[in-house]
């Protein structure tokens, strides 16, 4: 087996692969909106086509590569382990680097979040959300969970249940019980946990979809009333956590105490799936109460020696190229650049988010004339603007970014957190760019919009 010379054989026929193999209207997506490329490299936070042209990755695999692709340290551990021919998933065993990874996760969770002591490994964010569910259910013996409206906690069924986009659920059939809860009222909250059948609330401290940032006062008035009630109250970092929002876990801002928290994607380093439920002995000891119950809940490979080296040399690299206070200080001056745009154009109505995880939120412009442009794309699917702003800033300055959620105007920014000044300046000129010519109608990135309508009837 060559795998050098398989790739090299297969070179450029991604798309085809797929459409015949995988998901052909995924591969139709990607073709309208003009993301049909084929990446060969990634460094840092850099991707290069076939053709050698560059790529600036503002998306970071949903979060996944905060350190960006290809990290060496990462990367020369991987090797490491891969050398060592170690004994790799026994399974009848305690293998050596989970009880390594989990120690260090517990250091670190105890800085954000005192009284976090035990460890749990999954494959994946929405796995950890399913652990984290059944662990509230075991502690509490209660069978309901409350949400936010616009959560998003993944896509299995478990986690499903708890999303608050219907978008996500709908043709899937009964779900478990859960109910959403509008972001900022503790009233409706306190409502639903009164009535006695709540194990938990979950909740992510900023929501990936839209990048929705609650009110200072909400998470702690969330926490307290869980705790009255007798609910446990669950912090979802799997895209927060890791220095993201310039504090290792988003919940530092609000010096909040979960009782389980869960992560994984930037845990990878990008290369080995990862994540983790964190909580308290007490609750681990809930659902692991005997020696009967040792296995009741566990995974074929969430304790992978690739896995655990990974996220061990993750740990590390963050600690020493200082990420986090990299992420606050460079997250300062996107969030200051943004805030310019806000003011110089008019359909920019908002921008939000804390670190290196921000958002900018569009709306009707003023000028009649673009405002008749405005209502022609929306009225054709709404959040279409937003995604001819995607598609310019692709097509003219190879930035990748992603509309951030289902039907709104809202692009996320989720840098790698080993960009420099440059790259964060580089993508606000591109922004800005595409923003003024989006202040010419008709023609510009309007113009885009008919390839998208014909590329749907099409499709």
């Amino acid at each position: 087996m060559d795998i050098k010379k398989l790739v090299e054989k297969y070179k450029g026929e991604n798309y085809e692969l797929h459409r015949k193999y995988l998901n052909p209207f995924f591969v139709k997506v990607l073709g309208i909106i003009g993301f049909d490329v084929v990446y060969v490299r990634g460094e840092g936070p850099w991707l290069y086509d076939v053709d050698g042209n560059r790529y600036l990755d503002f998306l970071s695999g949903y979060g996944v590569f905060s350190l960006g692709r290809n990290h060496p340290v990462v990367k020369a551990a991987l090797v490491e382990v891969l050398e060592m021919d170690r004994p790799n998933l026994v399974q009848m065993d305690c293998p050596l680097l989970a009880g390594i990874l989990a120690e260090r996760l517990v250091q670190v969770a105890q800085r954000s979040f005192p009284g976090l002591d035990a460890v749990f490994f999954t494959n994946s964010g929405t796995e950890a959300v399913e652990g984290a569910l059944k662990f509230a259910r075991a502690a509490t013996g209660k069978p309901r969970f409350l949400h936010l409206e616009h959560s998003f906690h993944g896509l299995t069924l478990g986690s499903l249940s708890v999303n608050g986009d219907a978008y996500f659920r709908e043709g899937f059939g009964e779900l478990l019980p859960g109910t959403a809860i509008p972001m900022n009222d503790l009233d409706a909250l306190e409502r639903e946990l009164k009535r006695g059948d709540v194990a938990c609330f979950i909740a992510e401290p900023i929501q990936g979809k839209g990048v929705y940032v609650p009110d200072d006062d909400f998470l702690p008035g969330a926490q307290r009333l869980c705790h009255k009630y007798g609910a446990l109250f669950i912090l979802d970092e799997v895209q927060t956590g890791f220095g993201r929002t310039g504090k290792f876990f988003c919940g530092e801002h609000w010096g909040l105490s979960p009782d389980i928290v869960t992560v994984a994607k930037a845990l990878s380093g990008g290369y080995a799936p990862v994540g983790a439920v964190i909580t308290r002995r007490k609750i681990h000891r809930k659902v692991f109460r005997s020696l009967e119950r040792a296995v009741v809940h566990s995974n074929t490979f969430g304790m992978n020696e690739l896995a655990m080296a990974a996220g061990i040399a993750t740990l590390e690299a963050i600690e020493e190229e200082g990420l986090v206070e990299r992420a606050a200080e460079l997250g300062e001056r996107f969030m200051g650049g943004l805030k310019r745009l806000r003011e110089k154009h008019q359909m920019v109505t908002d921008v939000r988010g804390k670190g290196l995880m921000l958002g900018i939120e569009f709306g009707p412009p003023r000028s009649l004339k673009l405002k008749a442009g405005w209502k022609s794309v929306e009225a054709v699917k709404r959040g279409l603007f937003a995604q001819l702003i995607v598609m310019g800033l692709m097509r003219e300055f190879r930035l990748l970014t992603q509309v951030s959620a289902h039907g709104v105007n809202i692009i996320k920014f989720l840098p790698p957190l080993v960009v420099g000044e440059a790259e964060i300046d580089y993508a606000l000129e591109a922004l800005d760019g595409v923003l003024s010519a989006a202040h010419h109608f008709p023609g510009g990135i309007w113009g885009l919009a008919k390839d998208l309508v014909k590329g749907a009837l099409g499709a």
